[in-house]
């Protein structure tokens, strides 16, 4: 199929959510939101002396074309302070187009958002990654104007996941190792589709964190109505390119159980943003079949936590011998009541004007007609 070019200019007023309507063509471009006064908050938590506050919603149908690809799987998005761009990464399988990340332009009051370009990833002979053989799902960028992406693999296919850096052009440089316990084989390591979905830097570029959405199968069982899933949060350090620390995290239990008795529901750890050296935010996503999303937004630090890295297993691990991260809920996003679609990327963009963090968080649409790309925006203030 050919679709045409195209360059769209959305628009959408702080506190006031700005959809495209489904029926819209990709050459139609929507009206601008009358601005108010001042921005209308709707935030349960958006209370006197709370660290987060909402400021406002855009969302972009499924089936958008932005220059000949499907604008979509948006699984992860980092900013470049320097040219103020927003670099998002599609999840796409290199199947309804190349493996990619987009360049988006994201302006915060009033917020506008701009696709402004498409990059396709290449591996180191610039050649495309073949269609299934790649899963991007996180992304960072250095201050060495490189990015590093993390694949989530796909087990049933036997492709193993990877964390690779590459030019800000698209092209791969260098792949980091991946820890044996975290590959699938023998009956161990990341299950299918639940691999390294997030991916962060720390300030200094010393540290790169990331962790698989749910337990390896070495560790225990995905998250059920009754407990959390234990995650491992991998840290690498840069200096050496290798793994340095494991920190056992613990997500939240599936936060509502479903209609029918087999009906799908899921709990699991999809994003870390780095904002500290050890201290991290965390974004928890469920999904429970025939009632929606569910989204928890948390502080983490692993100061003092124990280096689990020798540890094959965590089957048998007293967690009161050990020391986890420690979690403090910011936000939980229910209480904006307002419909959350599957959010999976988040991260800092720039600062405001009263000096707080914005905080931007975006959806995989899975290519879904009855999904959107959403993007929330936040500000923050965080205790350093």
């Amino acid at each position: 199929m050919i679709f045409a070019k195209i360059n769209p200019i959305l628009w959408v007023t702080l506190g006031l959510s700005c959809t495209f309507g489904m029926g819209c063509q990709p050459q139609t471009l929507p009206e601008t939101v009358a601005s108010p006064s001042k921005p209308t908050i709707s935030n349960s938590a958006s209370v006197i002396n709370s660290p987060i506050e909402y400021l406002g919603e855009f969302k972009i149908p499924t089936g958008f074309i932005f220059q000949n690809t499907p604008l979509g799987g948006l699984s992860g998005i980092t900013y470049d302070a320097q040219r103020n761009l927003y670099y998002a990464l599609s999840d796409d399988r290199a199947i309804q187009g190349p493996a990619r990340f987009y360049n988006v332009e994201i302006e915060l009051n009033p917020l506008v958002v701009t696709p402004i370009g498409v990059t396709p990833l290449v591996d180191k002979s610039s050649r495309p990654f073949p269609t299934y053989t790649v899963d991007p799902e996180g992304i960072a960028l250095t201050r060495r104007d490189t990015l590093f992406i993390s694949s989530e693999g796909d087990v049933e296919r036997n492709i193993q996941p990877f964390i690779k850096e590459f030019s800000r052009e698209g092209k791969e440089l260098q792949s980091l190792p991946i820890p044996d316990k975290f590959i699938a084989q023998n009956g161990q390591g990341i299950r299918d589709n639940q691999a390294f979905e997030s991916l962060t830097l720390s300030p200094s570029e010393q540290f790169l964190y990331t962790a698989p959405e749910t337990a390896l199968v070495q560790d225990g069982e995905p998250a059920n109505l009754e407990k959390g899933t234990p995650v491992r949060i991998l840290q690498y350090d840069l200096t050496r390119g290798q793994p340095a620390q494991e920190f056992y995290y613990l997500t939240e239990p599936v936060q509502t159980a479903p209609k029918s008795p087999d009906g799908l529901s899921i709990h699991s750890l999809v994003e870390l943003l780095a904002w500290d050296e050890t201290k991290l935010l965390s974004l928890e996503r469920g999904f429970t079949e025939d009632v929606g999303n569910s989204v928890l937004l948390y502080e983490v630090s692993l100061e003092g936590a124990t280096n689990i890295q020798p540890m094959e297993s965590l089957k048998d691990v007293d967690i009161q011998n050990i020391q986890l991260a420690q979690k403090r809920l910011l936000l939980d996003l229910r209480t904006l009541e307002i419909p959350l679609d599957n959010l999976e990327g988040m991260t800092f963009g720039p600062k405001l004007a009263d000096g707080r963090r914005s905080l931007i968080l975006v959806s995989d649409n899975n290519f879904n007609p009855l999904q959107v790309t959403q993007f929330l925006v936040f500000a923050l203030t965080l205790e350093e």
